[in-house]
């Protein structure tokens, strides 16, 4: 295949991946109270409606609230577990890292049922505490990703230089190891976060009506008809989620996040 060929496919492709989005980002300014494109007219009304209308800002309140809590209680699940198989490599650690992973590799909906059988079996449904425990278990497989890799490039020699000038495993630990891993947590955490924010069948099955987050803000809306508020809706998760991916980008190690390691020398 020629480089122009090759080049013109590659266009085609992303333009038609790209395409949606403009599709979306476009029908949300659209002035009239339904889904058009092209758009017919202009207004910022639909974004404005996101924060005044009080069901919509509630449902974000709802999602920022729960995709915090489930990122930081993931990290937190992640770390330990983590540096044990690093640093000490035992056996019940690892079982606990391939139980941490396992969930991330089953569909959601299977999780979502097992979730929901469990909250409803031990009497607490409908809770926002419900929603958390599930998104932090779902997701606890990207910090635990995130923080092994960062792990990994901490030099055993340093580690040892440290005990060796009489500092203990947690000073070691708060001086040497904590700073480096430090953006591979923040990595772990913002992805966690980006997919918390953004999933729906956990979310339902956890809380159904009773606590909506944007997602289920938004299925719950299609039943009074289709406005370009859920359009807006969407391209806030689009920012959202470039602004949080590009600062990783930027100050993380994303192709090594990603699983592309660089070759020593």
């Amino acid at each position: 295949m020629s480089k122009t060929l090759r080049n013109l496919y590659m266009t085609v492709i992303a333009l038609i991946l790209i395409a949606p989005l403009f599709v979306i980002a476009a029908i949300s300014f659209n002035e009239k109270k339904f889904l058009s494109f092209p758009p017919k007219g202009f207004s910022f009304r639909w974004y404005v409606e996101i924060f005044a209308d009080d069901a919509w800002f509630g449902a974000l309140q709802h999602s920022l609230a729960v995709a915090a809590c489930a990122a930081l209680l993931a990290v937190s699940i992640a770390l330990p577990i983590a540096y044990c198989v690093w640093r000490y490599g035992f056996f019940y650690a690892r079982a606990l890292l391939s139980l941490g992973v396992s969930p991330f590799v089953l569909p959601p909906v299977i999780m979502a049922l097992a979730f929901l059988l469990f909250f409803t079996t031990v009497g607490v449904h409908g809770k926002m505490i419900n929603v958390i425990l599930a998104h932090s278990i779902f997701l606890v497989a990207l910090p635990l990703v995130t923080i092994s890799l960062g792990l990994e490039s901490v030099s055993k020699e340093m580690i040892e230089a440290g005990r060796t000038l009489g500092a203990d495993d947690k000073t070691v630990f708060r001086s040497v190891t904590l700073p480096i891993i430090r953006p591979y947590l923040i990595s772990g955490f913002a992805f966690a976060f980006v997919l918390s924010l953004n999933e729906y069948i956990i979310a339902f099955m956890t809380v159904g009506f009773t606590v909506e987050t944007l997602p289920i803000k938004i299925f719950n809306s299609l039943r009074y008809g289709y406005t370009p508020v859920m359009a807006s809706v969407a391209v806030l998760f689009i920012v959202v989620n470039v602004v949080i991916f590009g600062l990783i980008g930027r100050f993380g190690n994303l192709p090594k996040l990603l699983g592309a390691w660089s070759e020593e020398r």
